[in-house]
């Protein structure tokens, strides 16, 4: 078996990391560290680069899996008071929804989400 380090890895690339038995997507290094983010994303974790190989197809799915499941359990996003865009956001969920259409709640969903994280993380403790 071929032995992998993190150099030949690019960013993103899905790895496996046998010492916290998990997988996550490659995205640099720092000092003698790689940096793997979780699936579906999540706090970084350093992980000895020499011990890094490519994710099997099964490992890829089990992770997509559950970083799907994981997101499904949140529930959707609920407005942070006080701001326009996160209303408007949830309005155009509402309206999603009274239509019957999940594609376009989901996409609402999404859209409030992404806005949390980008305005509104220290205030609702989202991770990075």
């Amino acid at each position: 078996m071929k032995e992998h380090t993190a150099s030949q890895f690019e960013t993103g690339t899905v790895v496996y990391d046998p010492a916290s038995d998990k997988v996550g997507e490659y995205q640099g290094k720092s000092g003698p560290y790689a940096l793997i983010r979780p699936l579906g994303g999540g706090r970084e974790w350093e992980a000895p680069p020499e011990s890094l190989r490519p994710a099997t197809p099964g490992e890829r799915l089990t992770a997509s899996v559950r970083a799907a499941n994981d997101r499904s359990l949140q529930g959707p996003p609920a407005p942070v008071r006080d701001c326009g865009a996160c209303t408007d956001l949830a309005a155009l969920r509402e309206q999603a929804r009274a239509r019957h259409d999940r594609s376009a709640e989901t996409d609402a969903n999404v859209l409030l989400r992404r806005h949390q994280r980008r305005y509104h993380t220290a205030l609702l403790g989202l991770e990075d």
